[in-house]
């Protein structure tokens, strides 16, 4: 008999499901992460490479409401030009809307609004101009439009706040990022694993 990979396995886990509601409920995990920008611009004079990865993970501690934690790191660098380095990392947390009047509607079933603010540390280090590290804030709206019951895409709106030291002891930031998210019962993760330990 062949072994099932443990891959497979998540991934019929990742299928179960009816409706966005359900995967926001208390218990479940959420983990995702906003769209990596990576990749290379070639000029004439120099080669630009841009890397940004922000991977999020988080607990619903209650129904529509769940806590966690991200790290923030991006690069961009190019020869001649320097590096501008960007870092974060800290605590977050999501509030889903639930409207019940809305949910007659057929895009209401696979879309939910959400609020995300986070607490940490972070900083901005341009290779040239000003830079500041310190307490990072950030909050801000979004959207999640789920396109399977257990996978959303997320569209978010963020103003970032850092406090701290460097050439200037402010940075502010307004920005739109697009991401997604897996959400995974407990139950199935519990599952995937004991699958896994009887397959040994």
């Amino acid at each position: 008999m062949k072994r099932i990979p443990t891959l497979t396995i998540a991934l019929m886990a990742l299928s179960i499901g009816t409706t966005a509601v359900a995967q926001t409920q208390k218990g479940n995990l959420m983990v995702g992460s906003d769209i990596t920008d990576f990749g290379f611009t070639f000029q004439k004079s120099s080669t630009r490479f841009n890397f940004n990865l922000n991977p999020k993970l988080a607990y619903f501690i209650k129904d529509d409401l769940a806590i966690g934690g991200y790290v923030n790191f991006g690069l961009s660098t190019s020869n001649g030009a320097g590096s501008d380095v960007n870092y974060g990392v800290g605590a977050l947390a999501r509030y889903y809307v639930h409207d019940k009047n809305t949910e007659k509607l057929e895009f209401s079933k696979r879309a939910r609004f959400f609020v995300e603010a986070n607490a940490g540390f972070g900083g901005q280090n341009p290779a040239s101009g000003a830079s500041t590290n310190g307490v990072q804030l950030g909050v801000g709206p979004g959207l999640s439009y789920f396109i399977t019951p257990n996978v959303a895409l997320d569209a978010l709106l963020k103003y970032d706040l850092i406090v701290g030291g460097g050439n200037s002891t402010t940075s502010q930031n307004l920005g739109f990022s697009l991401g997604f998210q897996i959400f995974l019962p407990t139950s199935k993760a519990k599952q995937i694993m004991r699958e896994e330990k009887m397959m040994k």
